[in-house]
């Protein structure tokens, strides 16, 4: 039995094929861990960016709610004294007592924290997420506060919405002494 001895292009050609599938394979194992890691990049960055996201949200919402107090009822700000300048000769040091920030404003400068939300939502309609934010209480507190108001008529729920948004209605206006003006025709 004789054996036919192929061309020696086709050795090479088989020899070539073994060579590049021998480098595609080293290639693909030195770019495969870099593709998994940006792709867990891309996910950390994505998980930051919604956090600093909700920050911004949150934010804004103290913001707003901020500049719906009246000047005269704002609330003033804590001044810290200077420190003297101490001279050559030597002193008594100076000692600075700063005082702590109040963590909870009691009853929200309108009486009741239902007072406060009522002129809140007379601006513009919020969430529950956006009430709850801007009067620092549990999400609990909150949904009850506001199921309570809507069950007493003091306010709307948009149920159109998820979550839903709560706006004031006309007897909620007359609770907080708020008119609206009719225009005469």
């Amino acid at each position: 039995m004789l054996v036919d001895i192929p061309d020696v292009g086709v050795i090479l050609g088989v020899f070539a094929s073994f060579i590049g599938g021998l480098v595609a394979v080293t290639i693909y194992n030195k770019v495969k861990p870099r593709l998994v890691s940006e792709s867990e990049n891309a996910k950390i960055l994505t998980e930051r960016l919604q956090y600093y996201e909700n920050l911004l949200i949150d934010m804004k919402i103290r913001l707003d709610s901020s500049e719906m107090i009246p000047e005269s009822q704002e609330i003033s700000q804590a001044q810290i004294p200077k420190q003297k300048e101490q001279k050559i000769q030597q002193e008594a040091p100076v000692i600075v007592k700063e005082e702590k920030p109040k963590e909870r404003i009691q009853n929200m400068q309108f009486g009741n924290a239902t007072d406060y939300v009522l002129r809140l939502i007379t601006e513009k309609p919020m969430t529950s997420r956006d009430i709850q934010i801007t009067i620092e209480r549990t999400r609990e507190h909150t949904s009850r506060m506001l199921k309570k108001l809507f069950e007493d008529g003091l306010v709307e729920r948009d149920m159109s919405t998820k979550p839903f948004t709560y706006k004031i209605t006309e007897k909620g206006l007359t609770r907080i002494g708020v008119v609206k003006m009719v225009s005469a025709q």
